[in-house]
């Protein structure tokens, strides 16, 4: 814990630093330009000091039955580490998957709705784990069942494979991450929040999906296929968007971000 409070302070110090330098005038360079990377290197020291040098890790198989529910709703809260989503749970369960480093579980059911709340057994410091090292979570959810999600990751690399799931409604709120976020490919209409820091985030929107795509926020950098999605202003969308059979409606409010639509 105090190696880990250590290494989080100097983070702090270094980029706080850097926003000093910059509004003093003593380095002639972007800041934020120049924040971000920083954070990711940082991010990445981290991950691969937890795991070197991790200790007792612990891997928990959980299935989560759908016990007669129809739709869900869940919130899944991942500090720092590894998070990889994707649609691959058996019939009857509404989610399976593996948890390296544990996973504190909540169910309720209500009528034909099944709520879930996933989150981590370790609690630190905002989204920061101080316990040494991260977690590596593999969640896996029934691509049957329409999902509504909130998902909160810490300092993380995260690979989010919404594909073949049935997300109508995804909430999105990130630290200084790495996310790679890969859009609904037949949930008719999808709506996705993403809010961030200091992070590099890549959407990828199946071909045969609308979008309509907006940003604001202080973005380091923003990279969008404008052929598929032509602008106007901070908007960004498809020409077929009002009468697509399958559409997205994909919102950014971000900081310090480097973020990629294709």
């Amino acid at each position: 814990m105090r190696s880990a409070s250590l290494f989080w302070g100097a983070a702090l110090v270094i980029l706080g630093g850097l926003f000093l330098l910059g509004n003093l005038g003593v380095i002639k360079v972007d800041v934020w330009g120049v924040i971000w990377p920083t954070a990711l290197i940082l991010l990445g020291i981290w991950l691969l000091w937890g795991r070197l040098f991790r200790r007792n890790p612990s891997t928990e198989h959980v299935n989560v039955p759908l016990d007669g529910a129809t739709r869900a709703q869940v919130r899944l809260s991942h500090g720092a580490g590894r998070l990889m989503v994707s649609a691959a749970a058996p019939e009857g369960d509404l989610m399976e998957g593996e948890f390296d480093g544990g996973l504190d579980l909540r169910t309720r059911r209500k009528d034909d709705l099944l709520e879930a709340e996933l989150r981590s057994p370790v609690r630190g410091w905002g989204f920061l784990d101080w316990g040494g090292h991260g977690l590596e979570w593999n969640v896996r959810f029934n691509p049957q069942v329409p999902l509504t999600l909130r998902l909160d990751t810490g300092a993380s690399e995260s690979i989010l494979d919404f594909g073949d799931l049935l997300v109508g409604d995804l909430n999105l709120q990130t630290g200084a991450s790495s996310t790679e976020l890969m859009l609904p490919s037949r949930a008719i209409y999808t709506r996705v929040k993403v809010s961030g820091g200091a992070a590099s985030i890549k959407v990828r929107v199946p071909s045969d999906v609308a979008a309509s795509i907006r940003f604001s926020g202080g973005l380091a950098s923003l990279d969008v296929d404008r052929q598929r999605f032509p602008p106007s202003g901070n908007l960004y969308q498809s020409s077929d968007f009002d009468i697509a059979k399958n559409k997205v409606e994909l919102v950014f409010e971000v900081g310090a971000a480097s973020v990629e639509v294709r």
